[in-house]
């Protein structure tokens, strides 16, 4: 990509101009006082004239005789350039007498006319000349990479880009470059000692032999398990009694009458699946069967998500149905919103069982303004979700509880203690009503 232009240049269209206006305007920099400063930085200098304050700079001075004699004794005189079109700073490292050497080599080229010699090079001499100068240009470094060097590229694109053919050329070249050769050959030996893990030692317990009088063995031997049980207690060897065994000798008054012996353990069988049938209750609910009071449905898994719309959809309009559980059925907040709509809805469920599946505090919140509106709901459990329903939502449950006099039993565990303590003191007071409307009756 071509370079942009400068800011401080008047690069015309002649590249003779541009090259001459590039070489007057070199970086200069000063050398080691044992060494000979280059070309490059006298003739820069030489162009350069004396400033106001005593300030070297460019452009100033173009008399070229003048601006050498003015800059060598200056600069050499406890003055040091620091870069192009910048304030010179002082060094007291050069002495004036370190101007005159340099000063004699450069007699030679004040009579150098720069525009012939530039006339005399050809178009490749310019370009070559050019794109040196273009390498010793320090605002190269504060371009980006794509700023730092023109394109020189001359050859014409062969097509659009491939990436699998590319990859091919890259592997293809990659396996025909011929490895490089070991200074050292390789060969397998291995130097050194063998690291080896220490092993700590494992402790051996001896077990003793207890040796026993002949006396003493016959006794134990010939013992029943009422004598060796009896001989346990009295020495204090509990551990060797089962709970089961203590009991009975407590309970009874002929002690331990046994020897501990293992008991026998009691499978735990997994619980049954549910038999309920899915379909035939849906069915059944739809037909508003009297006869049919509760369906559960707990730890049905394979319920589709359609189905259980339909139930709350048919609840709607069913009279008869008192208890209704979804418990641990994977339901989520579809299903939450489906029956919310159906408790705004029903006036004949008394109890609703949502526990143990994977309804978020968005769901429980729409059940919970549903709620609001139902006054024949009595039991509702909502415990053990996927997660944490919230402060905000256990606050609404609160305020629901003491606006709702229906709810007897709300089957939550509450995490923050305001709404726990609020949600109880309207359960309490829901229960004493429904007490005091008892007892008025029983009373008439």
């Amino acid at each position: 990509m071509p370079r942009p232009p400068r800011a401080n240049s008047n690069v015309g269209r002649d590249k003779t101009a541009a090259v001459r206006l590039r070489t007057r305007h070199l970086p200069g920099f000063l050398p080691h006082p044992t060494q000979s400063p280059p070309i490059g930085f006298l003739w820069a200098t030489g162009r350069a004239g004396r400033g106001s304050g005593g300030v070297i700079g460019p452009g100033q001075g173009e008399a070229p005789g003048d601006g050498v004699e003015e800059a060598g004794a200056d600069a050499w005189g406890g003055r040091t350039c620091i870069g192009q079109g910048q304030q010179l700073r002082r060094s007291e490292n050069y002495a004036p007498e370190m101007a005159l050497p340099f000063k004699k080599d450069l007699e030679k080229y004040k009579d150098i006319d720069e525009d012939e010699l530039l006339g005399k090079l050809s178009e490749e001499e310019l370009k070559q000349l050019e794109t040196a100068l273009e390498e010793l240009d320090p605002e190269h470094s504060l371009l980006p990479a794509g700023f730092r060097q023109k394109d020189q590229t001359v050859k014409s694109p062969t097509g659009p880009f491939d990436r699998d053919q590319l990859l091919a050329f890259l592997e293809k070249q990659a396996l025909e470059y011929k490895d490089r050769e070991d200074y050292v050959p390789f060969t397998g030996e291995k130097k050194g000692k063998l690291w080896i893990p220490k092993q700590k030692p494992v402790e051996q317990r001896v077990e003793e032999k207890v040796t026993l009088d002949p006396e003493l063995e016959e006794a134990l031997t010939s013992a029943t398990d009422t004598e060796l049980c009896d001989l346990a207690a009295i020495l204090g060897m509990h551990t060797l009694v089962s709970n089961t065994h203590y009991l009975d000798s407590v309970g009874s008054k002929g002690g331990l009458n046994n020897v501990v012996k293992g008991e026998k353990v009691k499978p735990v069988f997994d619980e049954p699946p549910n038999p309920t049938n899915v379909e035939e209750s849906l069915q059944r609910i739809k037909a508003n069967d009297p006869g049919l009071v509760e369906v559960n449905l707990n730890n049905i898994k394979n319920i589709p998500i359609p189905t259980l719309k339909d139930f709350a959809e048919t609840l709607k309009k069913n009279t008869h149905l008192k208890k209704f559980s979804l418990a641990a059925t994977r339901s989520n907040d579809p299903i939450a919103f489906a029956f919310a709509d159906m408790l705004r809805v029903n006036k004949t469920l008394r109890s609703l069982n949502l526990e143990s599946n994977f309804i978020t505090g968005v769901g429980i919140q729409a059940i919970v303004d549903a709620l609001k509106e139902n006054e024949t709901l009595m039991e509702i459990k909502i415990d053990n979700q996927r997660q944490q329903l919230g402060a905000t939502v256990e606050m609404e449950i609160a305020q629901m509880l003491e606006t709702n006099s229906s709810i007897l039993k709300f089957g939550y565990q509450f995490t923050q203690q305001g709404p726990r303590t609020r949600a109880a003191a309207a359960i309490t007071k829901n229960n004493d009503l429904v007490r005091k409307k008892r007892v008025e009756r029983d009373a008439y």
